[in-house]
């Protein structure tokens, strides 16, 4: 299997400089680089970005993260793996990705509630950009259907 095209952020010399500029600003916010890694985990599986997908389960088992959870991120309101706060982590990164699958705000105030009381304002603001950010890699990717088995360490 190979991509339509090159992807985009190797044609676009400035893109990777804004790109290296947003990750920055998400290492900023405090969280654990396996709290962004599940995250961004979970938003590549709704998306159906094969190779993100791949990216973050190599991330996460390089960081020592149990096959356990990682095989449960798809499915982890029925697992026991996760604390409250990688919870409401998921649930905002679920609610941000899927904004056309809803009738009612996209974030509601009650889970926006839940995810203050485990993070502050800067965590959350790591947490948001880094939900937009891997959706934004999950669009790229998916376009040009680049294939799963690209690793970027």
């Amino acid at each position: 299997m190979e991509a339509r095209m090159k992807n985009p952020i190797y044609l676009l010399p400035s893109m990777m400089k804004g790109i290296g500029g947003l990750t920055e600003a998400i290492k900023e916010g405090g969280l654990s680089r396996e709290l962004q890694e599940l995250v961004a985990l979970r938003v590549s599986q709704i998306n159906g970005c094969s190779v993100c997908v791949h990216g973050h389960v190599h991330h996460l088992v390089k960081a020592g993260e149990s096959t356990e959870r990682i095989a449960a991120v798809a499915a982890w309101r029925e697992a026991p793996f996760f604390t409250d706060a990688e919870r409401a982590a998921l649930a905002l990164a679920e609610r941000a990705t899927r904004l056309a699958d809803r009738s009612e705000p996209a974030v509601p105030d009650e889970l926006w509630d839940e995810a203050a009381d485990h993070f502050d304002e800067r965590q959350l603001a790591s947490l948001i950009l880094g939900i937009s950010l891997t959706n934004l890699f999950n669009r790229l990717n998916a376009t040009i259907q680049e294939p799963a088995g690209v690793v970027w360490d």
